[in-house]
């Protein structure tokens, strides 16, 4: 417990700091956690590593838990975790039990953001040492079976597959490094453009311009014709909230947070899928399901504490291999690259300070999103009537001056900026997916250099197909993602037939 001794005061404030934050940008609806940590990032130039991490962690899960507000009060869901989160909780606001709801939501994302932070300090060191005798075949495989395991969980397989492989495109454009195994020259550009990517696109200002940028697009285009009024947000009622209301229910809170924390490992999933997995499965074993959807309690301790669970299995494939879990973890290996750091096998056994400080700000940021949202829940839920034409201009501001100062003031960062942001706007009416996108944009380079470096090593492409038990395990894995991708999607096409003929 060395590492607390170096802890400061800022340290803490700056984990409330970025829960609140979070929290006021979960409530919104249109913005996500994603987006908080995407447009506050440039903040940690000016921070060390540990302070850097304590403010992004906290955005991350007070932007998660900040989502059932709007989801609750106003069947909006803040964040696409929050989704479950509206079958029970606006009813239950409609009944006058808004606070009731909003408290059982608190607690209940209290216990699934502590359940997954313990799993993250038990599993991810264990996966690190497992990972570390990878070789360049294994580690190939790895980011291949994640970018399978993307495409085949993605809303539409077909445009799941072709984001990823857009994003591992975009990933290799600069100059092939001959140390890489290239020829030392610029690849995949113009030759006006040159100059300007002879390293390729910066990864901060993709992601800001991505997350940030492009969701202000989105949204503005909805308008703002109507404000939310602060009539609309009452919630007082006869009914209270009491800790009773979990008697019962601590197999729904273990398997809910265990639903959301396995999802979490998987790359690119998202919250979305982890919330109705948990609340199907509570729909299905729960002794009575028929009030679900109706104002259940159950559902929000569910809905709740599955998205909560993803904070921590997120970290996991992130820390232990260099594979971000979701998008908001993507965004946190800028912070590392900030840092001059990268994350991967070794990152746990060379930087044990930082890894247990990141557990430490974890379980801290739970602790403080409690107790900033449970007894200040009346005064947070009046964050949802921000008019949007006061919060965007600050967020583009935001934006701009972060992705211009990130890398010591070059003006194509912030180029780069506005054409990612454009493209992110045009991504979501086309039906691009931005997840496997950018998680296939941070991982195609480190991939062509372990096929590159395979092929060097052993000089046979068969390598791939027998190199160890490890390998073949691994091929098995990505066969199942195939499969079940194949499966989804047939099952899909079946259900919309019976559909049409009803």
């Amino acid at each position: 417990m060395e590492f607390l001794s170096a802890l400061s005061p800022l340290f803490f404030l700056l984990i409330a700091f970025g829960v609140l934050v979070g929290i006021i940008f979960g409530s919104i609806p249109g913005m996500t956690a994603t987006m908080a940590v995407a447009v506050c990032l440039p903040l940690t130039y000016a921070l060390d590593l540990t302070n850097g991490l304590a403010l992004l962690l906290g955005l991350y899960v007070g932007g998660i838990t900040g989502g059932m507000v709007p989801a609750i009060l106003l069947k909006i869901p803040g964040t696409p975790s929050s989704i479950t989160t509206t079958f029970d909780g606006y009813p239950m606001a409609k009944n006058g039990e808004g606070e009731r709801a909003l408290k059982i939501g608190i607690v209940a994302s209290l216990f699934g953001g502590v359940f997954s932070a313990i799993l993250l300090f038990l599993f991810a060191p264990v996966l690190s040492d497992f990972a570390i005798k990878f070789s360049y075949v294994e580690k190939f495989l790895i980011i291949f079976l994640a970018l399978t395991v993307i495409a085949s969980l993605s809303g539409n397989m077909l445009m799941g597959i072709f984001s990823g492989i857009l994003g591992v495109w975009l990933s290799l454009i600069g100059t092939y490094d001959i140390s890489d195994g290239g020829n030392g020259e610029i690849r995949l550009m113009f030759d006006f453009m040159e100059p300007y990517l002879e390293s390729g696109f910066s990864l901060l200002p993709v992601l800001i311009g991505l997350f940030g940028l492009g969701t202000v697009l989105i949204e503005a285009e909805k308008g703002v014709k109507k404000e939310i009024s602060s009539q609309s947000l009452k919630m007082s009622g006869q009914a209270q909230f009491s800790m009773s209301v979990f008697k019962g229910k601590l197999t729904n809170l273990i398997r809910s947070s265990s639903i959301g924390t396995f999802v979490g490992m998987l790359p690119g999933v998202g919250g979305s899928a982890a919330s109705v997995l948990a609340y199907t499965q509570e729909k299905n074993f729960s002794r009575d399901s028929s009030q679900m959807g109706k104002g259940a309690p159950q559902g929000i301790v569910a809905s709740e504490s599955s998205n909560n669970g993803l904070t921590g299995g997120a970290l996991i494939p992130l820390l232990s291999l260099g594979i971000p879990g979701d998008s908001t973890t993507a965004i946190l290996i800028g912070a590392f690259t900030l840092q001059g750091i990268q994350v991967g096998p070794l990152f746990i056994g060379d930087n044990l300070d930082t890894w247990y400080t990141m557990v430490f700000a974890l379980l801290v940021a739970n602790f403080v999103m409690f107790a900033i949202m449970f007894f200040a829940i009346k005064h947070i839920a009046k964050v949802v009537a921000v008019p949007k034409y006061i919060l965007y201009p600050i967020i583009i501001m935001m934006c701009v001056v972060g992705a211009y100062a990130i890398n010591y003031g070059i003006m194509f960062d912030v180029w780069t900026l506005f054409m990612f942001g454009i493209f992110g706007y045009v991504a979501h009416k086309v039906g691009i997916e931005i997840p496997p996108l950018i998680i296939g944009f941070i991982l195609g380079g480190s991939a062509e250099i372990y096929f590159v470096k395979s092929l060097e090593s052993y000089g046979d492409f068969m390598i791939f197909f027998t190199k160890s038990p490890i390998a073949m395990f691994l091929w098995g894995l990505i066969f199942m993602s195939i499969a079940f991708s194949i499966y989804l999607h047939i099952k899909g096409r079946r259900q919309q037939s019976s559909e049409a003929e009803t």
